[in-house]
């Protein structure tokens, strides 16, 4: 009796018909971490504005000051309290003006005018007094009574007067200059007096003549007036 074997074929499939599954979903996938994208901030660009902005405001205010102003000092401000300063500018007479500004801004206002003679002032912290008026020693007073006063060390730094620099030691020529009466007074003198007077007269700084001609034609007009 012959017995027949029977072969079935194997449930494995053959490696070469293996299938190799991927990971498609979603979630298996590798993510990436969503960072921020940096953007630069507008405030430092707004801030340089309103820089250039207080600092051409500056620049104009002292140029207005400079109008009609027949003195520019510079006074040390360093060690200045905010009270101190704040009475400092309420002692001054209306002619003067005391402002607080950079060295380099006013530099930059004064840049080819008279005033730039005042250019070895500009270090330092400075407070700056401009003087509206011709009389310098009555301007100067003020500074000099609340220095003793205080018992401050702030002293005058330098100044310009006519296109002149005075340094701190020179402001003795300023203080002790004669008030317009007496320059009237003396000149107009001078003017009555034989031609020795008229010489000297004419000898005088350009500012004084024009001070005693302008004296001379008020007092014809008076006497004329007056006839």
């Amino acid at each position: 009796m012959e017995i027949a074997l029977l072969s079935f074929p194997s449930p494995k499939p053959p490696l070469s018909q293996t299938l190799t599954l991927k990971p498609t979903a979603p979630f298996l996938r590798p993510s990436k971490p969503n960072l921020p994208s940096f953007r630069p901030s507008p405030f430092p660009s707004i801030r340089a504005a309103i820089s250039r902005t207080k600092k051409e405001e500056t620049v104009e205010t002292v140029k207005t000051q400079l109008e009609n102003c027949y003195l520019l000092a510079a006074v040390e401000y360093k060690g200045f309290t905010v009270q101190q300063f704040q009475d400092l500018r309420r002692s001054l007479p209306e002619t003067s003006k005391l402002l607080v500004a950079k060295n380099t801004l006013v530099l930059k206002a004064i840049e080819g005018t008279k005033w730039e003679a005042l250019k070895p002032c500009m270090k330092g912290m400075n407070a700056w007094l401009f003087v509206h008026t011709e009389e310098i020693p009555d301007a100067i007073k003020p500074y000099r009574t609340f220095q003793r006063e205080k018992k401050l060390e702030n002293d005058f730094t330098g100044a310009v007067f006519e296109g002149k620099f005075y340094g701190p030691g020179d402001f003795k020529q300023l203080e002790n200059m004669p008030t317009r009466a007496e320059v009237y007074a003396k000149l107009l003198g001078s003017l009555q007096s034989p031609a020795i007077g008229l010489v000297s007269t004419l000898q005088a700084p350009a500012r004084d003549v024009v001070m005693v001609l302008k004296a001379y034609v008020k007092k014809l007009e008076e006497e004329s007036g007056g006839n």
